[in-house]
């Protein structure tokens, strides 16, 4: 086990959500503070209050990785006798790093919606709103018969050949490789200056495009040659579209049911609700933090009733006349990413071998009561 640095550590955690998965102008990425430091101690909190970093610095944290990003408007001045002056200066006096990623956890396989989506129970979730369609890439690699199958193994593991719901895809064609070792070379079969003829295996599989660097690097670790042939091409296939939200089903039961189900799985007091509370639901929408403007997708999709939060009245109105049932258990529920990326993310680090503490802020940065 190592010591990661910052930079390290960030690499990892966008492969897993990648800054191009945020909608266009989000605020995401180093707020504030610098990464090229040594990394023991990252706390995954919800939102950037005074009392987060407070924790932050009670427990010797040298980053915190937040969802929703605490600048999100410009700054015309730093005054350290206002709170967010005073936030600032207390991070850079503790030299605590800040990284948003918002609407890219959002978006992301495993992020935000999809830990929502699981907590309530939705079977088969597909995405709500389409936002970002993955580019695909394919690779072809030539090895001699003797490796082949490892090359597959390796290429299926590391993300390469899923198409739909299949993955390790690949197509394998057998010929003849011609190479001539020249000076300075260690070839693995053949001789320097003598013509070499191999029976090889060309194996070609489909590749995401955020994956084919991992996918080569690790493509060649497993080769067993000195100088690996190998073609990318572009390709016109679509690749898995990913989106906000999440739509799928559940048992049927009372809109009023569903709605206790979503306050204990969402570990709120109350809930919001629009709709017949008698009413029967089965196919069920959910998007986290303010969905108001997507209401109609969830519709069009067919929902008997969309989980979303900080509803609007005239929404409110605006889907009752739609026939849309609606639970509003508020913005904060977004809180159980901080479990969710706490786990994603130390499985991560502990597979590249990073030795560093990861856990999720205790602060409660709900600013709503109910009385």
């Amino acid at each position: 086990m190592k010591t990661a640095n910052g930079h390290e550590i960030i690499q990892l955690f966008e492969k897993f959500s990648p800054k191009a998965f945020a909608m266009e102008d989000d605020k995401i990425g180093l707020q504030l503070g610098r990464l090229n430091k040594k990394i023991n101690k990252i706390m995954i909190t919800l939102d950037v209050l005074e009392e987060v970093i407070d924790e932050a610095i009670k427990r010797d944290v040298q980053l915190i990785i937040a969802h929703h990003p605490p600048i999100f408007r410009p700054l015309k001045n730093v005054l350290t006798d206002t709170v967010q002056g005073r936030m600032i200066e207390k991070l850079l006096k503790h030299d605590i790093a800040v990284y948003a990623a918002h609407t890219n956890l959002d978006v992301a396989k495993g992020g935000v919606n999809d830990l929502l989506a699981n907590a309530l129970g939705l079977t088969n979730p597909e995405v709500l709103v389409p936002t970002y369609e993955t580019k695909l890439k394919k690779l072809v690699v030539f090895t001699p018969l003797s490796h082949a199958e490892e090359i597959r193994h390796v290429l299926g593991k590391t993300g390469a050949g899923f198409i739909g719901h299949y993955s390790h895809c690949s197509f394998s064609a057998k010929g003849t490789g011609r190479f001539l070792p020249e000076e300075n070379t260690n070839p693995y079969i053949g001789q320097q200056g003598h013509l070499e003829s191999v029976d090889e295996v060309r194996i070609e599989t489909i590749v995401p495009e955020q994956l084919l660097k991992k996918v080569v690097t690790a493509m060649i670790k497993a080769h067993p040659y000195e100088e690996v042939a190998y073609d990318i091409y572009s390709v016109e296939n679509k690749g898995e579209v990913l989106g906000l939200g999440r739509i799928g089903t559940i048992d049927e039961m009372t809109l009023g049911e569903f709605a206790e189900r979503v306050k204990t799985a969402l570990e709120v007091d109350k809930v919001r609700v629009v709709g017949d509370l008698s009413s029967r639901v089965k196919k069920v929408a959910v998007l986290g933090g303010d969905g108001n403007k997507y209401f109609k997708h969830a519709k069009f999709k067919g929902a008997d009733v969309y989980v979303t939060g900080d509803l609007y009245y005239h929404t409110a109105h605006d889907a009752m006349m739609e026939g849309l049932n609606m639970i509003d258990p508020g913005h904060n529920v977004e809180k159980i990413m901080k479990k969710g990326v706490t786990e994603i993310l130390s499985r991560m680090c502990k597979e590249s071998g990073y030795e560093v503490e990861i856990f999720p802020s205790e602060i409660n940065t709900d600013p709503f009561k109910f009385v």
